[in-house]
């Protein structure tokens, strides 16, 4: 504060000084009044100022400041440049009338606000360029009453992106002639693109996206054959794509994604022979791509994402020499894969996943191109990896999980030193692994899960100094031993290899201190527990249950700070459990079934004293034929009405059957079971448990379960457990965690009601949580109910977990529109963000408050108020990143679906409003 005031004295100072000493010189004078109106709270305009009388009248004395240029005499200022100076307020315009010969005037990447003044418009009749962008200017946008338009008549650029404009695009630029870069994107333009739009004689750049435009896409656009680049998507448009685009002839770069079109590619875009990039992804379009459409042998990039498209891939793509991305994720095409995609000699990017392809990868796939990344997961494909995939050693990331793919691993793979990503789970593949990790200097990701290798883990596997994920769980027969230096990868965060056949013992543990997460769960592995393990310091969660150790429970696993997990169960331990609290907070399920292990939260060590030895042994016999009576009793009632109950426990988490649910609830008949569809229930393990009912219909059995299972194996940071779930013909019963997320938001934000840090991570976990289930799952899962209550804490900790994710979702699954339940629910997700995100930024106050009413408020209004509950100064370097953070839940609560900012990039753009104002 002082040091603003500061600024605007020595402005009036300086000011006051030129006038008393100095004839007035217009165009200096109006530069000192521009400055003395402006906040400048770094300084950067702190040479504008009068050091001397000048000496002639005619030269202009503020040639020489920042900014400033003038022509060769110095007599007239021809360009001023205030560009990315942190300069904030409002112009009133009345200080750029005496700049007649000005050319160029480019006041972008400021914190402006308030109108953009008209008089700029209708009075510089000479600049040739002018940039406004990245600033916050409302209102209107100068519409050229009374001549406007034509008094810029030299204007050849144009930039107001990423401002806050209402209303709708201004007609009167069509009025132009030398008009060849227009800008107007992100600054939410509203109505429809004019008609005379079209008439733009020499326009070469037009980027209208990312406004909250409407109404069809004019087909006179396809007038302007001088055209190279148009970006009108991100907004949400009527109809179909027009087919006079293709007249376009000069069009190079043409990107309509995210803008709510239908129809079908228009045959016509074959004319488009100059065609460099088509982006037209996350629109509604169906049928077959276009025979046509190959004939643009310019193209380069080719993103057709996330439609309806359905069909093969024509055979005309063979002459699309140039083709480097080709991205047809996200459809309903078929067929397989064709050769003549393999023959293509500039592809490096390949998205097919998540269609309905099927046969095998052409066997020269990556032998003619230098291939770099290969997505074609969740499809059916089938047969072997192709053998020359890394032939021209620049492959970095192979994603072929979720299809039939059978054979051997290819040892090409092992030979590719640029792999950084490996995802080839849920496979049928078979053998051994052929990876060499010191030739995977660079690898970081491997997941080899739910397939049918064999011959164990590769020894050299500490080799890899950046693999920070490896999971080979669900690969029955891979047998082997744990490499002895594992623990050592310098980068290693989450060793998974339940259900492998592992034998052996754990080896030492020794610079372990990446390792958050080891799952070996339902293996061979025997001897003691190791005290090293001590030395983890970063060890989150450990899961050994189903194995055969023995000996005691070290007590140095109490100097693991961040443990969370610790599954000890169905092992052969003995003595005493350690008292410290770590231990006790894991709960009965994570020791049960160690015969000789006592204390708590098990029976007392007194129980197993020798005196109390044979009654102990007596009562267990009968209570074990009192179960196995009961049991067989049980199983003959179920298999009468309903059907046998089936239970799914999900891996490295607690074991318990059905029997113990289904007992925690007094009775297996449905009509007793939950008296509500949502209850707690605290099973015989000791474990309480989240319990949701599901009510099943045969034809959709099998797709609520395959979905459950999907959500059960969904592991995340920001996610809350989902433990299992049990069912029968009738009914599912889904057990979420209740044990270890106590606080909501809403008591977080109580005490953190001013910590701007806390906030932001809580912003940034909860988006990373969306974004994985949006994009990480396959298919996706959308959360369904975001909202404060369901973000949840452990104790005073600030990573927030998103609860009860996935249970309204599956309400919606008795369609058979999956693909759009899924699409209409992850678009509910972001919208909730978006509020959720103002929830926090305003401490509550905007809690429900609902979209139509923040759209209806100004940008700059609701910016104030942001600032003025977080306590964010004018001078407060955080103000940039506070306005970003605000930008971000604006774009995820724009009316139409197809404005909306996915999950992905709202990551991104948090991200960077983190890095860019650090």
């Amino acid at each position: 504060m002082e040091s603003s005031k500061h600024n605007k004295l020595c402005s009036c100072f300086y000011l006051c000084l030129f006038l008393t000493l100095v004839a007035a010189e217009p165009q200096t004078e109006s530069l000192l009044t521009l400055k003395s109106q402006l906040t400048d709270n770094f300084n950067s305009l702190k040479d504008w100022f009068i050091i001397t009388p000048g000496v002639s009248d005619k030269v202009v004395a503020c040639c020489s400041w920042s900014g400033v240029r003038c022509n060769q005499n110095s007599t007239s200022v021809v360009s001023l440049d205030l560009s990315s100076k942190n300069l904030a307020g409002s112009l009133s315009g009345k200080e750029f009338l005496v700049f007649t010969e000005l050319l160029e005037l480019n006041i972008s990447d400021n914190s402006f606000s308030g109108e953009f003044p008209t008089e700029i418009f209708f009075n510089l009749t000479n600049l040739r360029s002018l940039d406004i962008s990245r600033n916050n200017f409302s209102g209107r946008f100068p519409d050229g009453n009374g001549g406007g338009g034509s008094s810029l008549k030299n204007l050849i650029l144009l930039d107001a992106l990423s401002n806050s404009f209402s209303g709708p695009l201004p007609i009167h630029l069509s009025q132009l002639e030398n008009l060849k870069v227009l800008n107007l994107a992100g600054s939410y333009f509203t109505g429809s693109i004019p008609s005379q739009y079209g008439s733009f004689k020499n326009l070469e750049f037009l980027h209208l996206g990312g406004n909250l435009l409407s109404g069809h896409i004019p087909q006179e656009l396809g007038n302007l054959t001088t055209l190279t680049h148009m970006e009108i998507g991100y907004n949400s448009y009527e109809g179909v794509i027009p087919w006079q685009i293709g007249y376009m002839s000069e069009l190079k770069y043409l990107d309509i994604a995210g803008a709510n079109l239908s129809g079908f590619l228009p045959k016509h875009f074959s004319n488009l022979t100059k065609l460099e990039s088509l982006f037209l992804f996350r629109n509604h379009l169906s049928r077959e791509i276009p025979w046509e459409l190959g004939q643009i042998t310019s193209l380069v990039n080719l993103d057709l994402s996330d439609n309806h498209i359905s069909g093969t891939i024509p055979e005309s793509f063979s002459g699309l020499k140039n083709l480097r991305l080709l991205n047809l994720m996200y459809n309903e095409m078929s067929g397989t894969l064709p050769e003549v995609i393999a023959q293509l000699p500039s592809l490096d990017t390949l998205f097919i996943w998540n269609n309905y392809f099927s046969g095998s990868l052409p066997k020269s796939l990556g032998m003619n191109s230098k291939l770099r990344w290969v997505d074609v997961s969740t499809n059916s494909f089938e047969g072997e990896i192709p053998q020359g995939i890394c032939s021209r050693g620049v492959l970095f990331k192979v994603i072929l999980f979720s299809n039939n793919f059978t054979g051997t691993l290819s040892p090409s793979l092992s030979n590719c030193s640029t792999l950084v990503r490996i995802r080839l789970e849920d496979n049928s593949f078979s053998g051994v692994i052929p990876f060499s990790f010191s030739q995977l200097p660079d690898i970081s990701y491997i997941d080899l899960s739910r397939n049918k290798l064999t011959g164990g883990i590769p020894l050299d596997i500490s080799k890899a100094t950046k693999l920070d994920y490896f999971n080979i769980s669900n690969n029955p027969e891979l047998g082997g031993k744990l490499p002895p230096q594992i623990w050592s990868a310098p980068r290693l965060q989450n060793f998974s290899a339940s259900s492998c056949s592992i034998s052996g013992s754990l080896p030492e543990f020794e610079s372990c201190k990446a390792i958050t997460v080891i799952e070996l769960s339902n293996n061979n592995i025997s001897g003691m527990l190791t005290p090293t393990v001590s030395t983890c310091g970063s060890l989150e969660k450990m899961d050994l249950a189903g194995n055969r150790m023995t000996g005691r429970i070290p007590e140095r696993f109490a100097k693991l700070p961040h443990l969370r997990v610790l599954d000890l169960s169905h092992n052969n331990l003995s003595g005493s459990i350690p008292s410290d609290k770590v231990f006790q907070s894991m709960g009965k399920h994570a020791y049960e079934s160690n015969a000789n292990l006592c204390g708590l939260p098990l029976k007392s060590c007194s129980a197993y004293s020798s005196k109390k030895l044979v009654s102990v042994l007596v009562a267990c016999l009968v209570s074990i034929l009192l179960m196995v009576v009961a049991a067989l009793a049980l199983y003959y009632i179920r298999q009468r009405s309903q059907g046998q109950w089936k239970m799914v426990s999900f891996a490295g988490l607690p074991h318990f059957t059905a029997d113990d649910v289904l007992r925690s609830f007094g009775s297996p008949e449905p009509s007793e079971a939950v008296p509500a569809s949502v209850s707690k229930a605290v099973l015989p393990t000791g474990i309480t448990v989240i319990v949701r009912k599901i009510e099943l219909q045969d034809k959709k059995k099998s797709v609520v379960l395959n979905v459950l299972t999907q959500m059960g194996n969904a592991r995340h940071v920001n996610l809350v457990r989902l433990l299992g779930f049990c069912y029968n013909n009738h009914l599912v019963y889904v057990l979420y965690d209740n044990n270890l997320h106590t606080r909501t938001l809403v008591e977080k934000m109580r005490t953190k009601k001013k910590d701007w840090a806390t906030k932001k991570r809580i912003i940034t976990g909860v988006a990373k949580g969306l974004c994985f289930l949006h994009h990480e799952c396959y298919p996706a899962i959308p959360h369904g109910d975001v909202k404060s209550s369901n973000i949840l804490f452990d104790d005073d900790k600030i990573e927030p977990y998103l609860g009860e994710f996935g249970f309204k979702y599956m309400l919606h699954l008795n369609t058979d529109q999956m693909n759009d339940v899924i699409r209409a629910e992850q678009q509910k997700d972001i919208y909730n963000f978006g509020e959720l995100i103002l929830e926090i930024l305003t401490n509550g106050k905007l809690m429900n408050a609902g979209g139509l009413m923040i759209q209806n408020k100004p940008k700059d209004v609701l910016l104030r108020e942001v600032y003025t509950e977080n306590e964010v100064g004018s001078s407060d370097f955080k103000q940039g990143e506070v306005k970003r953070v605000v930008e971000v839940a604006l774009l995820c609560m724009r009316s139409d679906q197809s404005d909306r900012l996915c999950m992905e990039d709202a990551v991104r753009f948090l991200s960077e409003a983190e890095n860019r104002f650090k």
